[in-house]
């Protein structure tokens, strides 16, 4: 399974760092995307949990096409 979590904001080079596993982008309505692979139901709220941690706000989560 893949996910794309939608952010406020722009990502610093310190939440790539933090988030591995994932890629990000700009988002085309403003905001950034962070994308990537996730396990199950439970590792998309545990990395729902890490992106708040780390000080930025989710405006969407979404699951795309395998």
């Amino acid at each position: 399974m893949r996910y794309e979590f939608i952010v406020k904001g722009s990502i610093s080079r310190a939440v790539d760092e933090a988030l591995p596993d994932m890629s990000s982008a700009p988002y085309p309505t403003g905001g950034s995307v962070l994308f990537g692979p996730v396990r199950d139901d439970a590792d998309v709220m545990t990395m729902f949990a890490r992106i708040c941690s780390l000080g930025l706000s989710v405006v969407e989560i979404r699951r795309l096409p395998d």
